[in-house]
């Protein structure tokens, strides 16, 4: 890869981790769906050119990929963080999603994996273990949960997405907006309160951040990232994403004044070192595949 190409791929990170400080601050003051809905509307502004009709037998599909990869996987991040009071510990554990997806493709799509790839599942999850002990983590409890089902939501919607044909990665997130709000907002009316109040008393710093979490994060991210992709392999890509992880973690005891402990330091390495082994392995399928028919 050249040194142009990585410094986007690193650029990339650095918009991923900034959107767990960005995000931090921010539901200090707005309620998580509502601050998920804010983020899509941000998106859909940005996006509503691009969306068209799509052929009928997608749309069962596309929803559950749009409410599980939108809706749900980030207003559940976004709780697990307002849970939390702190950035680490989400950030570590949401990457659990990697061995959730390789489990979950297995399942639904009839997917094998070595032994390798099975002991890079094992070494992730038993790191979710780990920091679960972590006096950080223990304060919150809940708060690993929901960052657990949102790693699965986020699993779940990644596997489905295979399946999704002829659409790009900007008309998914348009199409991600255009049905998440509406079922961010009915979450929201029925388990949050104050969220007209928080709109109406937002600062520039609050809606500051709904906008680097919308235009940043979302659209430079992703954008960068496809254009990566155009052009690289995926499995050539994935590895370097784990910078995200430590990134956020990074920002999160400079910034945020995280106090990760011995336990917390020991199962993010397990996780991350799980997740790298897999990605590696997949790496390595992909080199030995057979090369097809022409």
């Amino acid at each position: 890869m050249p040194l142009g190409h990585f410094l986007l791929v690193l650029a990339i990170c650095l918009a991923w981790g900034g959107n767990f400080l960005a995000s931090a601050y921010a539901l200090k003051h707005f309620p998580p769906f509502v601050f998920t809905a804010l983020r899509l509307c941000v998106v859909l502004l940005c996006l509503l050119p691009l969306l068209r009709r799509l052929p009928q037998g997608q749309w069962p599909r596309l929803v559950a990929v749009c409410l599980l990869n939108g809706a749900l996987h980030f207003g559940l991040n976004f709780m697990a963080l307002r849970q939390a009071g702190d950035i680490s510990s989400v950030a570590i554990a949401l990457q659990s999603y990697v061995p959730m997806s390789a489990l979950l493709a297995v399942w639904l799509l009839g997917e094998r994996f070595g032994w390798r790839t099975g002991v890079g599942i094992g070494i992730a999850f038993g790191g979710v273990l780990v920091l679960g002990f972590d006096p950080l983590v223990l304060d919150a409890p809940a708060a690993l949960l929901t960052t657990l089902l949102a790693a699965l939501a986020l699993a779940l919607g990644t596997v489905l997405m295979r399946g999704l044909r002829n659409i790009g990665p900007f008309e998914l997130q348009a199409w991600t907006a255009v049905l998440g709000i509406p079922f961010l907002l009915a979450l929201s009316a029925t388990f949050e309160q104050g969220q007209l109040v928080a709109i109406a008393s937002a600062g520039w710093g609050q809606w500051g951040a709904v906008a680097y979490s919308g235009l940043i994060a979302s659209l430079v991210g992703h954008g960068l990232l496809f254009w990566l992709v155009q052009r690289h392999p995926v499995s050539q890509i994935t590895p370097y994403l784990l910078l995200t992880p430590i990134i956020a973690i990074a920002l999160g005891v400079l910034v945020w004044g995280d106090r990760p402990g011995p336990k917390l330091v020991i199962g993010g390495l397990m996780v991350l070192g799980g997740v790298m082994l897999i990605a590696l392995r997949a790496i390595v399928r992909r080199r030995a595949a057979p090369l097809p028919l022409e």
